[in-house]
């Protein structure tokens, strides 16, 4: 087992207390779509613009521990020319980076989906160290219905974290493992509850097997919540108490933080769900930190008020920071 001393103190370092991890790691082409919904035509200098905005936001370090970027950020720089990298030390942010090549359909497994992106991934991460990265992300993608998920696409995403993992503690990197049971369909949330279950056990299971030391990953997993399109969904309190009862029935103690993904939770939404799932931690003693990493969670506002024009950038990074402090709030318990 890798020795993790200093992953240990980066991954303590990612779920400081409040604080959370901004997810701006967007494809290209997704990052087009929420450009065009704004319409902005998406480049790459209107993307650079766009988290440009984000990272020059005044005191973002005192809600934003470490930023996941896309590849093409980590290799842009603001209008001085100084490096998004630099841009975010200089507030003691760390840089991380995605490093999977997106989710495809599962062969032999109609509606369901393996990430890639594992060939030539020990030298990309090996050149994302060199460039000032300590931890990088990989997503693996599962869905509720119709008999899914299945143990087959449970066992090839965790088994594929498992390689990823090791070889991010191999270059030096702290590994975000990200097993998202994705919130789209019309499930409740014990069907949800059991999907997560199921899936990080097999995850867990999968990094003891490749050696990984769980004292220097980061777990980003979906919470327990009833579908998109569910009817009668469950409130705060039970998303809460149900998590959290999951995270205890499978993620062990020595794990230093979980970070939970917005997953298409509407803005209040997934800012009331981690106030009231910190809530509970505030008076149970639970080994791990609970904080978030949100994309859209975090982003959607201030995206909606830039509009891609210059005299709006200040507005966008005050609507963003408004987003930044009530998650942070929340990481702490307090948000209501």
């Amino acid at each position: 087992m890798i020795v993790t001393t200093k992953l240990n103190s980066i991954a303590r370092k990612m779920v400081a207390r409040n604080k959370g991890i901004l997810a701006a790691d967007e494809s290209n082409a997704t990052m087009t779509k929420r450009l065009e919904s704004i319409k902005v035509v998406s480049t790459p200098e209107s993307r650079r613009q766009w988290r440009q905005l984000l990272f020059q936001t005044q005191d973002i370090g005192d809600f934003i521990s470490g930023v996941i970027m896309y590849d093409e950020t980590i290799r842009q720089s603001d209008d001085s020319g100084k490096r998004f990298v630099e841009l975010l030390a200089m507030s003691d942010i760390l840089s991380g980076i995605k490093v999977d090549k997106s989710t495809h359909d599962l062969a032999g497994a109609p509606g369901e989906f393996i990430t890639e992106g594992l060939d030539g991934i020990r030298d990309r991460l090996a050149e994302y160290y060199s460039m000032g990265a300590r931890f990088a992300k990989w997503r693996a993608l599962l869905t509720v219905g119709n008999g899914r998920p299945s143990d087959y696409a449970i066992y090839t995403n965790a088994h594929a974290l498992g390689r990823y993992a090791i070889l991010c503690q191999e270059q030096g990197l702290v590994p975000i493992v990200e097993p998202e049971i994705l919130m789209d369909g019309v499930h409740n949330i014990d069907d949800c509850r059991l999907a997560t279950k199921r899936s990080l056990t097999v995850v867990f299971e999968e990094l003891v097997t490749h050696s990984v030391d769980l004292r220097g990953i980061i777990l980003k997993p979906n919470m327990v919540i009833s579908g998109s399109d569910a009817s009668n969904r469950a409130p705060s309190t039970e998303v809460a108490r149900q998590t959290i009862d999951c995270l205890l029935e499978t993620v062990p103690a020595e794990v230093p933080g979980v970070a939970f993904l917005s997953g298409g939770q509407g803005d209040e939404e997934s800012v009331v769900n981690l106030d009231e799932i910190n809530k509970i931690a505030n008076s149970e003693r639970l080994p791990w930190e609970l904080t978030y990493s949100y994309g859209r969670g975090l982003q959607s506002a201030p995206l909606a008020t830039w509009l891609g024009k210059n005299e709006n950038v200040l507005a966008g990074q005050v609507a963003f920071q408004r987003r930044g402090l009530d998650s942070s709030a929340a990481r702490e318990g307090v948000f209501t």
